[in-house]
């Protein structure tokens, strides 16, 4: 592997780490807390970070899902808003 490309490989992981990161933060400032809920807002995020806090989602057709996170949660446009912890 040549120098350039180890250089150009570095920066692209780079570039996707710190894009995942921002995406997940930028999440939590696109959404609006509303008592218990946190509204989903545009734009949606479209990177997560993989980590597990489980929230219950719910849906445009009124029904609930776990997600992952509430990033993963707001990145489905059935998704309105959220609540911490799993749905029951």
């Amino acid at each position: 592997m040549s120098h350039h490309t180890a250089t150009y490989s570095t920066i692209l992981v780079l570039v996707l780490v710190t894009g995942g990161c921002a995406s997940s933060h930028a999440a939590t400032e696109d959404s609006a807390v509303t008592g218990n809920i946190t509204a989903c807002t545009d734009p949606r995020p479209q990177i997560c970070t993989r980590e597990y806090r489980p929230v219950c989602a719910n849906l445009s057709d009124g029904s609930t899902k776990t997600y992952a996170t509430g990033c993963t949660a707001c990145s489905d446009p059935k998704v309105s808003g959220y609540r911490d912890l799993a749905c029951e």
